[in-house]
This record gives C-alpha cells, sequence and structure tokens, in this order.
C-alpha cells in the first residue's frame, strides 16, 4: 500500500492525474502497465476519475489462456481484479470495458508479465460492424426526433395543416425502430458482445442499467405520441407538444454533453437546443411541401414560421456556444482532436444553413409574396437545408465514438519501481512510448521514507538494437523529486536502466532494471 500511495502521489505531481468528469479515464493502474513481477499480484487495482460500473472484464494469463476464474470487485473510482491463484508465469493481459456515468463504454488493457515476458496480446475487437450499426441506429434516431416530432409539431402548431407530412411519417417510422436498435447496440458495445448477442437478454439488460436506456424510452414515447398526432382528434394538439418537449427531455437525460459539469446549465441547455432543431429541420419537409402547391396558400404559413424562426435560430447560436465552450475547453481542440474537427465542419455546415434560412426569410419569401413563381426557388433553397440538416446528422452521430476534449486524461506514464535493501526508486516515463520522453524520479529509502541525494544520474542502452549505454544527469525540482528531460528514445524494445545516486562524497546507490517501450 505504501509503493501504491508513493505512485498515486507522483502521478499527481507531475500533473498526469485529473479531477472528476462525466466521461470515465483510467488514471492509475497497480502492478503499473508493463510491469514485470517476481511473483504474481493478488489483485490488479484500476483506478478511474469517475465512479464507473464494470462491463466486460477478461484475463488472459501468460499461458495464453482466457480465464474465467476471476473475481470483479468494484467501490466507486476502483475497480479490483482478483487473480487466480495459479496464475502462470509470462505475460497476462486483463481487458477492461467499463461503463461511465454518461453512459458510455470506456474499453482498454493493462500488460504485465510474471517472470519472462511472453508474446501474449490484448484482445482483438469482437464485432467491426458492431460501431456502423450504433452510427446508422443513431442518425436514424436522429430523423425520428428532428424530422419526424419536429414536423408534427410544425403541422398542428405552426401550419395549422396536415399536408406534406409524408417525409415526417417515415422518418417516424425509421426513428423508432432505429431507438430500440439503439438500446440493443448499446448493450453490446457496453459488454463486447458479437451483434448475434442482440437476442439475449444481456446486453439489454446492462443498457437500460444506464442513464441512456430511459433516454431512449423517452425518445420512443414521443415518437408514438407524435404517430398518434397525425390522427384528427381532439387530443392531436396536445400529444404533438408533449412529444415536442420529450425530444429536448431524451437528449437531456444522457450523453457527453448533458453529464458535462455544471449540469444545472448544460442540462437545460441541451433541452433547449434540442427543442431549436427539432423546430427548426422539423419545418423544412412540411414547408417544402406546401410551397409545391399551385397559389400562394404557402405565404403566410412560411411568414409565420419565419418569425418565430428567428427566435429558434438565436437559441441555437446561444446554447451551442454554450456547449462548444464547455466541451472544448480550449480552443486549440477545434484543429487539435476529432471531436473538435466534427464540430468544425457542423459548424461550417451550420453557417451555410444560417446563410440558406436568411437568403429565405429576407429575398425568396418577399419574392413568393410579389410572384407565385418563385416557389420553386424558393422549394430548392429548403431541400437544400434539409440534405446539409441531414450531413449534420451523419457528423454529429460520429460523436458517439469520440470523447470531448474534456475528458481526455493524458495517457498513464509508465511507472518502474526498483527495490533493494538499501533503497526504492520509483521512476516515470512519460509517455513510455518510442521518441522524446521524461522521466521522473522518486528516491527513497528501503523502509520508504525520502531519500536525499547529492547528484543523480540515469543511464539507457538497448542492446538488442546496438544503441550502447548513455548517460544523462538529472535535476532536482521545486517538487523534490528528480527530473530527465526530452531524452530521445528511438526505438520501441526493452530499454536498460541504471540509476546512480551519489548520497554522500563516499556512498552511492545504483539500483538497475529494464522497462518497456512501446511503438508510438
Amino acid at each position: 500500500m505504501r509503493l501504491f500511495a508513493a505512485l498515486a502521489t507522483l502521478l499527481l505531481v507531475v500533473g498526469f492525474a485529473t479531477g472528476a468528469s462525466a466521461h470515465a479515464a483510467l488514471v492509475a493502474v497497480e502492478p503499473a502497465g508493463g510491469s514485470i513481477l517476481k511473483t504474481a499480484p493478488k489483485a490488479v487495482e484500476l483506478r478511474f476519475n469517475e465512479a464507473v460500473t464494470p462491463g466486460a472484464i477478461q484475463l488472459i494469463d501468460g499461458a495464453s489462456t482466457v480465464r474465467d476464474d476471476v473475481r470483479i470487485d468494484a467501490s466507486g473510482e476502483t475497480i479490483s481484479v482478483v487473480m487466480p491463484p495459479d496464475l502462470p508465469q509470462g505475460t497476462a493481459v486483463v481487458s477492461y470495458r467499463v461503463i461511465s456515468q454518461d453512459g458510455h463504454p470506456v474499453a482498454g488493457s493493462v500488460v504485465f508479465s510474471v517472470g519472462t515476458p511472453t508474446a501474449t496480446k490484448p484482445p482483438a475487437n469482437v464485432d467491426v460492424g458492431l460501431s456502423a450499426l450504433i452510427w446508422l441506429a443513431r442518425i436514424g434516431l436522429y430523423l425520428g426526433l428532428f424530422v419526424g416530432v419536429g414536423g408534427v409539431f410544425f403541422a398542428r402548431w405552426v401550419a395549422w395543416s396536415m399536408a406534406g407530412l409524408t417525409v415526417p411519417r417515415v422518418a417516424l417510422a425509421i426513428g423508432i425502430p432505429s431507438a430500440v436498435a439503439s438500446v440493443g447496440a448499446l448493450g453490446l458495445d457496453l459488454l463486447g458482445l458479437p451483434r448475434a448477442s442482440l437476442v439475449t437478454a444481456a446486453p439489454w439488460k446492462v443498457a437500460f442499467a444506464t442513464s441512456a436506456g430511459p433516454a431512449l424510452l423517452v425518445a420512443v414515447a414521443s415518437m408514438l405520441l407524435a404517430m398518434m398526432a397525425l390522427r384528427s382528434a381532439w387530443y392531436a394538439r396536445i400529444f404533438a407538444m408533449i412529444a415536442f418537449i420529450g425530444v429536448g427531455l431524451s437528449l437531456a437525460m444522457t450523453g457527453h454533453a448533458a453529464t458535462a459539469p455544471p449540469e444545472a446549465l448544460t442540462r437545460p441547455a441541451i433541452f433547449l437546443h434540442g427543442l431549436g432543431v427539432a423546430f427548426w429541420i422539423g419545418a423544412l419537409a412540411p414547408l417544402a411541401a406546401l410551397v409545391s402547391k399551385p397559389g400562394t396558400a404557402a405565404l403566410p404559413v412560411v411568414n409565420r414560421f419565419s418569425r418565430i424562426a428567428v427566435l429558434a435560430v438565436g437559441l441555437l447560436a446561444l446554447t451551442g456556444l454554450g456547449l462548444a465552450i464547455v466541451q472544448l475547453e480550449r480552443p486549440s481542440a477545434l484543429i487539435e482532436t476529432r471531436y473538435g474537427a466534427i464540430l468544425s465542419i457542423k459548424l461550417g455546415l451550420a453557417v451555410l444553413l444560417l446563410a440558406l434560412a436568411a437568403l429565405n426569410r429576407f429575398r425568396l419569401t418577399s419574392a413568393l409574396a410579389r410572384d407565385e413563381k418563385a416557389a420553386p426557388a424558393l422549394r430548392r433553397s429548403i431541400l437544400l437545408e434539409s440534405a446539409i440538416a441531414l450531413g449534420i446528422f451523419a457528423l454529429v452521430a460520429g460523436w458517439r465514438f469520440t470523447p470531448p476534449p474534456r475528458t481526455i486524461v493524458p495517457e498513464t506514464p509508465l511507472a518502474i519501481h526498483i527495490h533493494s535493501d538499501r533503497a526504492m526508486f520509483q521512476v516515470l516515463v512519460a509517455p513510455g512510448k518510442a521518441g522524446i520522453d521524461d522521466f521522473v524520479l522518486q528516491l527513497m529509502t528501503g523502509e520508504g521514507t525520502p531519500l536525499a541525494a547529492k547528484e543523480v544520474t540515469l543511464t539507457l542502452s538497448l542492446p538488442e538494437r546496438g544503441i550502447e549505454p548513455f548517460e544523462r544527469g538529472a535535476s532536482l525540482g521545486p517538487d523534490r523529486y528528480w527530473h530527465v528531460r526530452k531524452i530521445e528514445l528511438p526505438f520501441a524494445g526493452r530499454w536498460h536502466m541504471r540509476i546512480d545516486a551519489l548520497v554522500t562524497d563516499f556512498e552511492k546507490i545504483t539500483l538497475e532494471d529494464e522497462f518497456e517501450v512501446a511503438a508510438p
């Protein structure tokens, strides 16, 4: 436990740990990844930056055997994988898949060796087609919520006409099964199961245990109410309004953005943003159908929608900007991360939508009032808006696989522990990959108390690639740890490390060990 506490303290000092966020990330492992142990550990402890729920955790031992006799203990941010007593020597892999508070899976592997390392590798993904299923189901869900429910709301509350609802009807027919498929696909992803397991209860059970399960139920209920609102009945307008509110509610119940702190602001922002999208995008297909009809009957509806749309666009811009600031945290994330790249493209498409909306309101609508021959141009502009909206749906669905920058925790550095009767040296190598690395050294006595040294030297070599030993002097930092910065490790492989600590003018402590440098 003293070693674990020292490692945790060192991690915090050099800045590799972070505060809690709404998307889980691994921040510490005991034993450290890449460790070579003399005896098998009693357990592998995984510590995350927030409370997590175990999904699928698997152990492959040094004989490349998948073990089914491990015990999983979960408590808050920590998951303990208790090792079997007969763990053989060789390289073992603990692959984990846990569920974060936003309902998304977080997966990875921890590799350590008992005795001489062997060629054991982390398990491969179970089903490469699952991501495509999740993405397509998400697009179908957006169609149902925004085009379907939004279109019915427009017909009942803005157009006061049920004309032109063919596209919203089709969108609802697509959206409901897509929502159901999303639940099952989420369960498969959480448990790492193949698509054939959709017919079993396990993926559905685990999906409904997350925040995404109830949110998708609300989405389905909203779409069913919208379908009922298509009927000519006294409750139609009421159901359309409830369904419309359900769109924002379902989005605010789960996901990266909704669970971002402070939730008192982000959840209402997501709710309002979803309503704004449903109002704007839902109106496009019915408007295009109305404008296609001869005469100027569509003009009052177009004018009424344009006046309300100004408020909707303002709401979208305000909430979208606030959510982007929370998710990105820094402007550079727009170009440095995949999430930022998707957001940048989305913003570009949104600007095109705004330009078309302005063209429709200030030019084409006015032209339609003067001459009904302007209707084809207005219809083409509305159809182009619809196509751009579909592209935005496809883009945003990709966010399901890309954590926002605010949740990204830097990779846990490679940790090496060297222990003798006289001293314990704890070394962190960041990032622990071939290239430029930083070394942080913590020197302790054999009893675990701080060890004062006058001078510390780090010597590295990689005999298997012909790299002879080279020395670097360490400098004592204000944090009382010894630092060796920007050392180039040109190759991946098993490097040899020697640390010489000059304790007095007549006494020097030397400890040596090997560590595995991964490929970049």
